[in-house]
């Protein structure tokens, strides 16, 4: 036995709790009037507006922004099937980062209760410089599984050292051709980041750990 294509695939992944909660608050206001509706939902946003910029000062919040003022006008129907004069709808939509749940707490339970506020979905996620170091070391755990378990192979058939020939995200490598691909080994590494519930963000102040996964698949040869 001269030399053999092992090929393999390595996974790793890291369980990270997560930094901050970004989430979307909506104000709302309706009625007959447009220009009253569209003052009613200003005059009803001004307070939740400024209760998320005053944490931006103290650095509770750490970024937020604010929608422009959405208006439309529907003419329902009335038992007799006739069209009624317009009820008129405006909004307003903010969303605010918290650095931490329990100031993301305190302050839900605030501005849910004010007139017009509507709670919605909230996003845990990490910091851009955490999530990247974080993916560069499940990437490099997850190489380093694929390696052992290539040598383990090579060792369990009586060969030697192992040499690189190709790493690829899962899926991408192609069936082994009759000889090795010459030149260097190609690097790549797929990630995959998880914050518990697959279906999207939602309202959930105990948030579970972020997960980030990694797999790769590798292509060795054992002399």
């Amino acid at each position: 036995m001269s030399e053999v294509t092992i090929t393999v695939r390595g996974e790793h992944e890291a369980r990270v709790a997560p930094e901050r909660a970004t989430i979307r608050v909506s104000v709302r206001a309706d009625g007959p009037d447009r220009a009253e509706v569209v003052d009613r939902v200003m005059h009803l946003a001004e307070p939740v507006r400024e209760s998320i910029t005053a944490r931006r000062e103290t650095g509770v919040v750490v970024d937020w922004s604010s929608k422009q003022l959405s208006v439309r006008a529907e003419r329902p129907w009335s038992a007799e099937g006739k069209r009624l004069a317009p009820v008129y709808y405006a909004s307003v939509d903010l969303t605010a980062t918290f650095a931490e749940a329990s100031e993301l707490s305190v302050w839900v339970s605030d501005v849910s209760a004010w007139d017009g506020v509507e709670v919605g979905w909230v996003n845990w996620h990490l910091t851009p410089e955490t999530s990247s170091r974080v993916e560069r070391e499940v990437a490099a755990h997850a190489v380093a599984v694929a390696v052992a378990r290539a040598q383990a192979y090579a060792t369990a058939l009586g060969l030697g050292a192992i040499a690189p020939v190709e790493i690829a995200d899962a899926g991408l490598i192609a069936p082994a051709p009759v000889q090795p691909f010459p030149g260097a080994p190609k690097m790549r590494a797929a990630m995959m980041q998880e914050s518990g519930d697959a279906s999207g963000p939602s309202m959930d102040y105990e948030p579970d750990e972020i997960v980030i996964s990694a797999t790769v698949e590798a292509r060795f040869l054992a002399r």
